[in-house]
């Protein structure tokens, strides 16, 4: 597959709009940047970014991709930021390879301010993305979700990827 294809099948554009949406967003991070692809889309609306992730070669290719956006390297399930500094906590594609991913949505939830958004493949076999085996049903995320403290979960389907939209709970 071409990186236009693989490009197109992110629904780059509507992802952010619709994690964006609704929503007073000045600052985002976006943990599990991988190359930093959602981080530089982000950062093209004039929001504050950062970036997360424990591969330090993708770090090295998101900080050449967003210049203006900090990056750090760390994982999802411990995320090195203080309570609500963000206001959106973005995890794309991430979710179904966390080793815990209840951890990473209460992590996500912490840091927070606003809202947590999560992309995730639709739960269908595919010839793109991972194997069935690995992909998240959507019942299963509101589960996490609801488990991790968020008080609501909206699930929002764009042509190739599913995005659930979690707004955590008031302290």
């Amino acid at each position: 597959m071409s990186a236009p294809e693989r490009l197109a099948l992110l629904d780059l554009d509507a992802v952010v709009r619709l994690s964006l949406e609704g929503a007073t967003i000045r600052s985002v991070l976006d943990a599990g940047t991988g190359t930093g692809i959602f981080a530089a889309a982000f950062a093209s609306r004039g929001l504050r970014v950062a970036g997360l992730d424990v591969n330090a070669e993708l770090l090295e290719l998101a900080r050449a991709a967003v210049p203006g956006a900090e990056f750090r390297a760390g994982a999802v399930e411990n995320l090195p930021y203080e309570e609500r500094s963000f206001d959106l906590v973005f995890l794309g594609h991430v979710l179904h390879e966390a080793d815990d991913p209840l951890a990473a949505l209460r992590e996500a939830r912490r840091v927070a301010a606003a809202r947590v958004a999560v992309l995730e493949w639709p739960y269908r076999s595919e010839e793109h993305g991972p194997p069935l085996a690995h992909r998240l049903r959507p019942e299963r995320i509101r589960q996490l979700a609801e488990k991790a403290g968020y008080a609501s979960v909206q699930r929002l389907e764009t042509e190739h990827m599913d995005l659930f939209r979690l707004v955590p709970q008031q302290p």
